[in-house]
């Protein structure tokens, strides 16, 4: 007769454990800069036990629960395999860089055509995702290579510079460069008025 493995404390949802922690469990951080402002948010840490029922053992894991300043009532749930010792800090930073793999698939998709494979076989899909990758990575090298002069270069601007530069020209070089940077100053000025609009949130928040 095998014997049944059963778990010494009964099993709770994430989101029911999340709601029973005190307010000062939370540690508040900045994740990251965006164009609407320092994004700040919210981290709820702890080490977890994690078991199907059917494992020899159960596993310890990081459970990272978000939610950002601005909007409290949405939470990101993630689990981490990482080093025991890894700071929370370090943690919510892994997490966040899920926005950067949606965010290159976006550009994949908007500017080189990552979605607009019309294949019937593996071999083709290949091809057409190779194609893709090393055209991103052309991109990606640009951005790198212009960062201190055109801070803002973004994929979209890259683009058009190739359809100037490429046998087809529908418009001139100077237009090329002076829609760039017309698009840029509107992108810089959205950044600015985010930032500083959340200042003087943060100072209203001081002087009450």
């Amino acid at each position: 007769m095998i014997s049944r493995l059963k778990a010494q404390t009964e099993a709770i949802r994430v989101d029911k454990w999340t709601s029973q922690q005190p307010v000062d469990a939370w540690e508040r951080m900045t994740l990251r800069d965006s164009t609407k402002g320092e994004l700040f948010v919210s981290i709820l840490h702890e080490r977890v036990w994690l078991w199907d029922g059917k494992e020899t053992e159960a596993h310890c894991w990081h459970l990272i629960v978000r939610r950002e300043v601005n909007t409290p009532s949405k939470f990101k749930y993630s689990l981490s395999n990482a080093d025991k010792e890894t700071p929370v800090p370090r943690l919510a930073f892994m997490q966040g860089q899920r926005y950067w793999v949606e965010h290159a698939l976006k550009n994949g998709k908007q500017e080189v055509g990552l979605g607009d494979y019309q294949v019937r076989g593996w071999r083709g899909w290949h091809h057409h995702m190779a194609l893709v990758m090393m055209a991103m990575l052309f991109m990606l090298e640009e951005k790198m290579l212009h960062q201190e002069d055109i801070p803002l270069l973004s994929y979209s601007d890259i683009q058009i510079m190739l359809a100037h530069f490429l046998p087809r020209r529908d418009i001139t070089f100077d237009e090329v460069l002076r829609q760039m940077e017309h698009r840029h100053r509107q992108r810089q000025s959205s950044t600015d008025s985010a930032y500083k609009k959340q200042q003087t949130q943060q100072f209203d928040v001081l002087n009450e």
